[in-house]
């Protein structure tokens, strides 16, 4: 699976195309709707990872990518508020408990060192609810959206029965811990090169990799396949 995933891209036909308009993509994700196209093109290359095909597609359909990619980032998002809400509530208490503890010390001594005391406390054992819901929304994140591009349908990224039997496999696990091997090591060399440009290139690489690994061992672990289309329904 490794070694198809690192060669996925540099088969394709016109591979140095894409890798040169990924790369722009990825230095103009800042205006926003070339990220969204990026996203789409990330779908297609999950179709195509998921269909077992040996070589990455092409940047074609431009609006249908827009469509994908806006679908993706909902998906993503949505997944991502498992993290993302927990992290402000875990704020707003923090910054409750910090504002409550300093009254108390203009009171007792002892009442402000207990409320601190309880303060850690909670902060601690929030924090660690909040690493491990991190952790579990990484996790599934990429499993929900592998199962939008394989549907073709934006509810499948919110099916939670099947996203969760499929993330809950060895197949998808080997594939998660592939793609975050990848991403660290590929990563931290593209983010280094990134400061002359050329890394952004390697960036985009690495994600059309870290995705054919998310599909690939979600498509696995589900037994699901289906042939690339240019465009997902809703």
């Amino acid at each position: 699976m490794l070694s198809d995933a690192l060669w996925f891209l540099k088969r394709s036909d016109d591979w140095v195309a894409t890798t040169i308009i990924g790369g722009v993509l990825s230095l103009l994700s800042v205006l926003i709707l070339p990220g969204i196209i990026l996203q789409g093109y990330f779908v297609r290359a999950m179709q195509a990872a998921a269909n077992g095909e040996r070589a990455a597609p092409s940047f074609t359909d431009w609006g249908g990518l827009f469509v994908d990619g806006l679908k993706l980032f909902v998906v993503t998002f949505v997944w991502a508020l498992v993290a993302i809400v927990p992290s402000m509530l875990l704020s707003v208490i923090i910054g409750i408990g910090t504002f409550t503890v300093s009254e108390a010390a203009t009171g007792s001594a002892a009442a402000s060192s207990a409320g601190g005391v309880g303060l850690g406390i909670v902060s601690v054992v929030l924090g660690l609810l909040v690493f491990v819901l991190s952790l579990l929304a990484a996790y599934l994140g990429p499993a929900a959206g592998a199962n939008f591009a394989i549907e073709g349908n934006l509810a499948a990224g919110f099916d939670v029965r099947t996203i969760l039997s499929g993330a809950f496999t060895g197949e998808y696990a080997v594939a998660w811990l592939l793609a975050l091997v990848v991403a660290v090591v590929l990563g931290f060399i593209g983010g280094l090169l990134s400061v002359i440009v050329v890394g952004l290139f390697v960036l985009f690489y690495v994600q059309v990799i870290t995705y054919y690994l998310w599909a690939r061992g979600f498509a696995d672990a589900t037994g699901k396949s289906q042939q690339p289309t240019q465009s997902t329904g809703w």
